[in-house]
């Protein structure tokens, strides 16, 4: 079966520099390099959903300007439906700086612009979309109101909806009701919870609390040691595979779109659509930039093939 996958959520174009080491407070230091990609956490989770063959859309909002064009036709080039991606006229499309430094570790500062700006009036426009979906994501890159409004409607046609919940901030009222899975990384989790993740007992501790917010599916990233999850009838840790990590843009948001596109719609594939979501990220952290690392299905099998 092919999911189809809607996502609501954020269009940036991302300017990296390549730096040897992060700079300390008041430090200037030089880039080695720069470099201009597609990016965004929705346009990645999209991106990574439809290279995995899922049928994807999109929801969201650039500016009228050059980004914003550059961002439709990003997402065009794989074939995402962009006929819910709105034009605003008083800002313009989001951005990112990224330094990522030698280690392949980055540090990131947005620019909400367009993605932020979104309401929830655009939402009418969207009900048929969201109800003809499987699968519907969402971040805090745009405005929690308008996730909580997509939410329920994706609830209303019985979509599954799965939140990821970053960068982290206090969840709106309501919003945990109509949220099926939430995909926090360690530090997202313990954010929201107040338990930190360093173990099985604690991220089985982030579970139970996550339970009492209303959430019974779990899942938490912990970068390249690998992911845990928790349903109500299991629990468990699926290894990150080794590799030599070059860029870790993007990784999270791979694996989300990956994992849409595999995973069944009452999530009773959980831990199946979790290895190849490993898989998945395992290939983008190899590779440099946002849209231009993440694999293709073929690519994923080519490296895995059993």
């Amino acid at each position: 079966m092919t999911n189809k996958v809607v996502v609501l959520g954020s269009l940036n174009v991302d300017t990296t520099l390549h730096i040897d080491q992060m700079p300390k407070p008041g430090e200037t230091i030089s880039a080695r390099s720069k470099t201009n990609s597609a990016g965004g956490k929705g346009a990645n989770q999209a991106v990574a959903a439809a290279r995995s063959g899922a049928i994807t859309s999109f929801i969201g909002q650039v500016g009228d300007d050059g980004n914003g064009q550059f961002m439709i036709d990003a997402l065009k080039n794989d074939r995402i439906n962009t006929d819910h991606v709105a034009v605003d006229q008083a800002h313009g499309t989001g951005s990112a700086v990224i330094l990522l430094d030698s280690q392949g570790q980055n540090s990131i500062m947005v620019y909400g612009g367009a993605n932020q700006a979104m309401e929830t009036g655009m939402l009418a426009k969207s009900e048929s979309l969201i109800e003809s979906a499987d699968i519907l994501i969402s971040e805090f890159e745009t405005p929690q109101e308008v996730t909580y409004e997509a939410f329920k409607l994706a609830k209303k046609h019985g979509v599954t909806t799965i939140l990821n919940p970053a960068p982290a901030s206090k969840i709106i009222d309501g919003l945990l009701e109509v949220t099926d899975l939430i995909v926090p990384n360690e530090t997202e989790s313990a954010t929201l919870t107040g338990i930190e993740v360093n173990d099985t007992a604690s991220m089985d501790a982030n579970a139970d609390k996550f339970a009492q917010m209303g959430i019974a599916h779990l899942i938490i990233t912990v970068g390249d040691r690998g992911a845990y999850y928790h349903t109500p009838s299991d629990s468990g840790f699926v290894p990150a595979f080794k590799v030599q990590a070059k860029d870790t843009t993007a990784a999270g948001d791979t694996f989300i779109g990956a994992f849409s596109s595999k995973v069944n719609q009452d999530l009773s594939n959980i831990e199946e659509a979790l290895v190849y979501a490993q898989q998945a990220s395992s290939i983008t952290v190899q590779r440099l930039g946002a849209l231009p690392s993440i694999p293709t299905a073929a690519e994923i099998e080519n490296e895995y093939k059993s």
